[in-house]
């Protein structure tokens, strides 16, 4: 038995169906992440977890224990949520202890459990501080550190990084994967950016219209589209219908083809190889996307995106003709 189960569990809001018969398994100690648009379903099935919210049909287990009925306070869940909760009016260290005072804890021990939990998400010196004085990342720290203070069976993330900036959530998304693997804990985490889920995750659910669409590591689930919602959510695909297909390479294909923008090689003069699809079109558009160009290109009326790493030996004009490959491998039927 898995250490999470969720066994065909669904979920009504009036008369919309919000989770459809979602069968799911957890191991212990995995980072799980739950990845889809929003209105997907994910965070519902992280607070029918939680018992946050009733479901209504089907069973959760944790621990192999039936928890669907169980009260949130009886079931020994974290969870830290995008709005931080802190009590403004508690210190840093205040609000990190709040739980364990209602425990009713001896002080010596809270103390203690306290200051391991500081010194794990780095909050060294700020223990004193409230969290109107506290940057957005500081207080999601004490957030998170409040959780886990708690040695809960599962901690649960629903989307705790999307209102920090860019540059400190790179930060804050690895601290939280090695906090979490280095307590053992098993973590869900929400999420609707597919970079965020592709570095923090050791599985990924991705979830569409209520249901899961496709599961895996991040590498299979990047590489491996099961569906072309799956392509366009993940890996920023080119879909080509066959028609567009043959219009391109002059072969034919049944059936949607999916291609990765970065697959593509690009060179100014043609490049003889029979092991790959080759083709020529006309650059359109550039957009830079950090260490990456991409380029929109017209191939015969279908226009596909290619990456290529911008160094500027490699880099072409608008207006300019060039000429792509790609090998058959890496061209996926829908």
């Amino acid at each position: 038995m898995s250490y999470i189960e969720f066994r065909n569990i669904e979920k009504y809001y009036g008369e919309n169906q919000v989770l459809k018969g979602i069968d799911l398994n957890i191991e212990k100690g995995q980072f799980v992440t739950l990845l889809g648009p929003s209105g997907c379903g994910k965070s519902t099935l992280l607070r029918c977890l939680a018992g946050l919210e009733e479901v209504n049909g089907g069973r959760i287990f944790l621990d192999g224990e039936d928890i669907t009925d169980r009260e949130p306070k009886e079931r020994n869940i974290g969870m830290v949520f995008q709005q931080y909760s802190l009590f403004p009016n508690m210190t840093a260290e205040e609000n990190i202890a709040f739980g364990l005072k209602l425990k009713k804890m001896a002080p010596e021990a809270i103390r203690e459990k306290v200051a391991a939990a500081v010194r794990m998400v780095e909050l060294n010196g700020k223990e004193k501080q409230y969290p109107s004085s506290l940057s957005g990342g500081q207080q999601q720290r004490v957030a998170l550190a409040r959780s886990i203070v708690m040695e809960p069976k599962v901690l649960l993330l629903d989307e705790p990084l999307s209102a920090i900036d860019a540059k400190l959530r790179k930060s804050l998304q690895v601290s939280i994967k090695q906090i979490t693997k280095k307590l053992g804990l098993t973590a869900i985490f929400v999420t609707h950016d597919q970079d965020e889920a592709m570095v923090m995750s050791d599985v990924i659910h991705l979830f569409h219209e209520g249901r899961i669409e496709q599961s895996g590591d991040p590498v299979s689930v990047y590489t491996k589209p099961v569906s072309s919602f799956a392509a366009s959510f993940i890996g920023n695909y080119n879909q080509v219908t066959p028609e567009q297909f043959y219009a391109m390479t002059g072969k034919r294909r049944t059936g949607e083809t999916a291609i990765r923008p970065e697959t593509f090689s690009i060179s100014s003069s043609p490049v003889d190889n029979g092991e790959e699809y080759h083709f020529e079109g006309v650059v359109e558009d550039n957009m830079p996307r950090g260490n990456v160009l991409r380029y929109q290109i017209n191939v015969n009326g279908v226009k596909i995106h290619a990456d290529v790493l911008f160094r500027s030996r490699v880099l072409f004009d608008n207006g300019e003709r060039v000429y792509l490959s790609v090998a058959e491998r890496n061209c996926i039927s829908l």
